[in-house]
């Protein structure tokens, strides 16, 4: 494999909902993610750790599949 090329599979989320009146572990998570306000796009490494924390705000979050 070439120097630089990555392999690695990624995973984009969109934040969908709001974390106001939530609990505060799950606005916590919300940025770990890198997102703090509705609408905001991250592209993450697909890995189990990112994974559980999407599952944990899943009703706040939309995943949008990568090619």
């Amino acid at each position: 494999m070439a120097k630089g090329t990555s392999d690695k599979k990624t995973v984009t989320i969109v934040q969908t909902g709001s974390p106001i009146g939530r609990r505060a572990d799950q606005e916590a998570t919300l940025k770990g993610l890198g997102l703090n306000k509705r609408h905001r796009r991250r592209t993450l490494e697909d890995t189990p750790a990112v994974r559980g924390m999407i599952d944990k705000v899943k009703h706040l979050v939309q995943v949008e599949s990568e090619p």
